[in-house]
């Protein structure tokens, strides 16, 4: 893209911010103060895959740009997903996501474009769009969602203890406490606890409500008052055993208890959150506004925290937190993925006004930290707590490839050209 045709756009931008405060009135700016023939022509000409953790999407285009985007947890069966995909994009100009995005998914309705591995498969599309078009008009992804409203985000730390026993505690809480975290969380399900008359039945008795109770007291007492403590409960209790629970960590006061019930049942959610003074979070797996939207309705949950790497896309990330905002209902992200992905969904973070806190997973075991701070060539983008939001334009992270290539899962490809 020319300087000039960067200077039209900023300008175009500019006067946007003043005036408009929807991304559908920027876009119609952008468009008003320019021409066709001075925004970059663009045809995308391949969309590529590479898995190692996480599904990684590149898009290239005829003009040497590419974006990337990054998805996690139901990419099983992703990748031939978007090799179907590609077909709709081939020859496209990548700057218009929405209508992409939209296609993509009215045409999957009868090949399961409702949730799971098609709406994981597009999400990782959307963003390596959102990345294209960034880098394309030479702004950050945060400008194109409507602004900052903040400049770094809030990152809360997964302990990777939960037990006084654990040998490894107190070196582990030392760690959130050093690395300047505000919160932290642990899980309190254990199909293995002692105490349990069956490992499938998940009915918690006496027993193992006390030692739920006991992990949730050991943080608690470990942790300074002014670190946060969520507990997750990932969905594997019945409704009798999760109402007592959270009725029991009434008095830690905690940041969230995390799905004490399967997410499929939203009414058995809100039966959870009516019985108790304890804050309940939910969303890491629903997939699309359409997802949150019974959520949202019935009260079930007190915070949500959508997957930004499976749930839809940036864009659609936006549009949940939206929805959410007009409940007054905040957003905390579940988060698995890369640097990538996380300054991604950093992005969406700055634009909204009900962001609270992004989860980061990879404290634990000690190579899982270490891979973090090498997969991209900035470093540890995490300091002191908080990731601050990238000016650069797209995501504003480069992935180290020679070192990402060493965690390519057997038999996935490196972004190996498409077969024509």
């Amino acid at each position: 893209m020319t300087t000039h045709s960067r200077r039209l756009f900023c300008q175009a931008a500019g006067v946007a911010a003043g005036s408009l405060l929807n991304l559908e009135g920027l876009s119609a700016a952008v468009e008003a103060a320019s021409t066709p023939g001075q925004r970059p022509r663009l045809k995308i000409t391949d969309v590529r895959t590479a898995v190692t953790g996480s599904l990684h999407v590149r898009i290239y285009t005829d003009q040497g740009l590419f974006g990337h985007g990054e998805a996690v947890d139901s990419i099983s069966g992703a990748v031939p997903i978007i090799q179907g995909f590609r077909w709709l994009l081939m020859g496209q100009d990548p700057l218009k996501v929405e209508a992409h995005w939209e296609r993509i998914r009215t045409s999957g309705i009868f090949a399961g474009a409702q949730a799971g591995q098609y709406i994981t498969a597009l999400t990782a599309v959307e963003i390596a769009l959102w990345d294209l078009a960034g880098k394309a008009l030479g702004v950050p992804i945060y400008q194109l969602l409507g602004g900052k409203t903040r400049e770094r985000v809030r990152v809360y730390c997964d302990s990777g203890t939960n037990n006084r026993a654990d040998p490894n505690a107190k070196q582990f809480i030392s760690q959130i406490i050093d690395l300047g975290f505000t919160a932290a969380k642990i899980d309190v399900d254990d199909a293995a606890d002692p105490a349990r008359f069956d490992r499938v039945n998940w009915t918690a008795n006496n027993a193992e409500v006390d030692h739920i109770v006991d992990k949730v007291a050991f943080m608690r007492e470990s942790l300074p008052k002014n670190i946060e403590l969520a507990v997750d409960m990932h969905g594997r209790f019945d409704l009798g055993s999760a109402k007592r629970v959270a009725k029991e960590l009434e008095p830690f006061r905690l940041l969230w208890l995390e799905e004490p019930v399967p997410p499929e049942n939203i009414d058995a959610m809100a039966d959870v959150r009516q019985s108790t003074h304890t804050p309940i979070c939910c969303g890491e797996n629903l997939f699309l506004r359409h997802g949150f939207r019974e959520v949202l309705e019935k009260k079930a949950a007190d915070i949500i925290m959508p997957d930004v790497q499976k749930c839809g896309g940036l864009l659609e990330a936006r549009k949940i937190a939206d929805m959410a905002h007009t409940y007054y209902v905040p957003m905390a992200p579940h988060a698995q993925a890369s640097p990538m992905g996380s300054m991604a969904t950093c992005h969406v973070m700055a634009a909204i006004p009900n962001a609270l806190v992004l989860e980061w997973h990879w404290g634990h075991p000690a190579r899982r930290t270490e891979q973090w701070k090498r997969y991209v060539k900035e470093g540890d983008i995490i300091q002191k707590g908080y990731i601050t939001v990238s000016d650069r334009p797209g995501i504003g992270l480069e992935m180290d490839d020679d070192f990402v290539k060493t965690l390519l899962r057997p038999g996935s490809s490196w972004f190996a050209p498409s077969v024509a």
